[in-house]
């Protein structure tokens, strides 16, 4: 697991780069072990709020098996995955949902909600806090850096 959220921290890596929310996402083939789906969040870039890094990946992986049902997949996600992307991995039938830090302000596994409890007709299983400390630790830079931005903006 740690192998494979260290791939999507080094997506995150690439969004934090680009002054974008840093997320990073793998999808998974569960057969083969192989990567089909890689994402960063893009929301800022393509100026999209369904750009997120889930969205990109799950869309991604769709792409490489040709359907929409990603059965035989897991996702991997440094921060846990909205209301938006649960549904988006619900509706794909992704297996298992693995995500780093948890997200007490917009998160649907586990924080606000339990999305994946709710009645819907796939429950995929989910894993939180796998690499917690390296997945917080880049979001908490990334948003100090922003105030400190901020903040330098408004005394000129």
């Amino acid at each position: 697991m740690e192998t494979y959220m260290r791939e999507a921290l080094k997506l995150a890596r690439i969004a934090y780069d680009l002054g974008e929310v840093p997320v990073g996402a793998i999808v998974v083939n569960r057969v083969n072990g192989k990567i089909i789906g890689r994402g960063y969040n893009l929301r800022e870039t393509n100026k999209n709020p369904l750009a997120h890094a889930e969205i990109i990946a799950i869309n991604q992986a769709a792409e490489v098996l040709g359907g929409w049902r990603l059965i035989n997949c897991d996702i991997y996600v440094t921060l846990e995955p909205c209301p938006m992307c649960c549904g988006a991995i619900i509706n794909s039938r992704i297996k298992n949902v693995i995500f780093g830090a948890y997200d007490k302000k917009s998160g649907s596994v586990r924080s606000i909600q339990e999305m994946f409890e709710l009645p819907y007709n796939h429950k995929p299983m989910a894993i939180g806090g796998i690499l917690e400390e390296e997945c917080s630790a880049i979001l908490s830079d990334f948003f100090k850096e922003l105030r400190i931005k901020n903040n330098q903006k408004g005394a000129i």
